[in-house]
């Protein structure tokens, strides 16, 4: 298997990779399987069923409404976000869905979108299944997938193991653990940044993949800057006041503070700002999912902000970095909350942005490895508790925790030369067997924790 770094880093939209973004496209691949396999025009009606976590928790995360988007033929990438609500309270109030776009079928949103609480598909905890029925209520199709976390949809066939896309492409510095990617770097005198460059121009060149990373950096920083100017309240009934924009306008009004710590009031608000706009239904930059989608962006703020001869070189080191201990992460344990609890999303985000920040600070590879280490091992047990099933309490103060963590771990790191007890490789799989332990209760279903201890309204 091969995994990109812009499959790591994908645009989408909030509030959730696994629960937003995945059942978004999982449904247009059921809407474009019948178009291309000839059953759209026979096609009258078509029902999605959503289980474990994703019925459990999908009300909150939108996943129910991102499943009417993705069979009306939209993706997660270019949807517009600002109008998303809108399309699917027409499609309910119309008691109609225009199928890949174009194929009107009746629609009720009662019984054609069923979201199961208790029930569960065998593979994974964010599985879904669809069906199209014709107009005597014979099944013409029926298919069920799996949101792996992060955005990731795997076919319901696929082998229940499976964690990843299948991608057969042929590396010249394949890795599928930390020791094997140090090992690379020594032989070869190559940074980590270096290895994931020479296995991306595999499949684009080096201008292309540049352009492309840098455009994710661009939707970070939108993301940031709409953070920062939207105020008011979140959308979901909890009633959370976005704190970003007024944490913005105190910072930028006293430029005179001599506060030691001030770089740090501003990594808290990139963070907030970010998971504060996911948290409305924004576009994100899934890092590696979007409950976790501040650290990276946060992280890589403070670099441009407070790292002198920072550019747009070190911006695309700092993501390939990062992706490389992202890829260690989807490979051997996972980054979804619904499978392994928050130490999968926001323990997976502060381990990439740490090795992120410490390679572009100068830091060697054992030395990133390490920061890596230092990212996860602080984060290990933390469970996936949201109050009310939506992505706001406690991820989004969560993000700006870890990104201050990120950042230390990183200048700890550094202060090392790179030898260290724990490795990466057994933080990693601590976090799997952690994860396998974990009650149910704590891997979002919201069903324990937080989620039980604090009022809703």
């Amino acid at each position: 298997m091969a995994l990109s770094a812009l499959d790591l880093f994908s645009v989408g939209i909030g509030p959730s990779s696994s629960h937003t973004v995945g059942p978004m496209r999982a449904a247009k691949l059921f809407a474009d399987g019948l178009k291309s396999g000839g059953l759209l025009s026979s096609t009258t009606r078509v029902r999605a069923e959503l289980f474990g976590s994703l019925g459990a928790t999908g009300r909150g995360h939108g996943s129910d409404k991102a499943v009417v988007l993705g069979l009306q033929g939209l993706d997660p990438e270019t949807v517009d976000t600002s109008t998303a609500d809108d399309q699917v309270a027409a499609a309910a109030l119309d008691a109609e869905l225009m199928i890949c776009g174009d194929h009107r079928v009746d629609f009720n949103w009662d019984e054609d979108v069923v979201l199961h609480r208790r029930k569960s598909l065998p593979a994974h905890p964010n599985g879904m299944s669809f069906r199209a029925l014709d107009h005597t209520g014979t099944v013409l199709s029926e298919r069920s997938f799996y949101s792996i976390g992060g955005g990731f949809v795997v076919d319901g066939d696929a082998d229940s193991g499976d964690r990843v896309v299948a991608d057969d492409t042929a590396l010249p510095y394949p890795f599928t653990s930390a020791d094997e990617l140090l090992a690379i770097c020594k032989r070869e005198g190559m940074s980590i940044s270096d290895v994931m460059l020479a296995n991306e121009l595999t499949w684009r060149s080096e201008a292309e993949l540049r352009e492309k990373l840098l455009a994710l950096w661009a939707v970070m920083r939108e993301c940031v800057d709409n953070g920062c100017a939207a105020e008011g309240i979140l959308p979901g009934g909890l009633n959370v006041r976005r704190r970003a924009p007024s944490l913005f306008k105190t910072l930028t009004a006293d430029t005179g503070v001599t506060d030691p710590l001030r770089a740090m009031e501003w990594v808290n608000l990139f963070a907030l700002a970010v998971n504060e706009e996911n948290a409305a239904g924004g576009r994100i930059v899934t890092a590696p999912t979007n409950g976790a989608a501040g650290i990276v962006p946060a992280v890589l703020h403070y670099y441009v902000k407070f790292v002198p001869g920072a550019d747009d070189d070190g911006v695309v080191r700092f993501l390939l970095a990062a992706a490389a201990v992202g890829i260690l992460f989807k490979i051997n344990a996972s980054i979804s909350g619904a499978e392994v609890g928050c130490q999968g999303e926001v323990g997976s985000a502060c381990s990439m942005a740490a090795a992120g920040l410490c390679e572009v600070l100068g830091g060697t590879p054992e030395q990133v490895e390490n920061a890596a280490e230092v990212g996860i091992e602080h984060n290990l047990g933390l469970t996936c508790d949201p109050v009310g099933g939506l992505v706001q309490i406690p991820c989004i103060e969560r993000n700006a925790i870890a990104s201050v963590k990120a950042i230390n771990a990183a200048r700890l790191s550094l202060h090392g030369d790179g030898r260290h007890k724990v490795s990466l490789d057994k933080a990693i799989k601590t976090m799997r067997e952690t994860g396998a332990d974990m009650k149910t209760k704590y891997k979002e279903t919201s069903r324990g924790g937080l989620a039980v201890n604090v009022i809703e309204c």
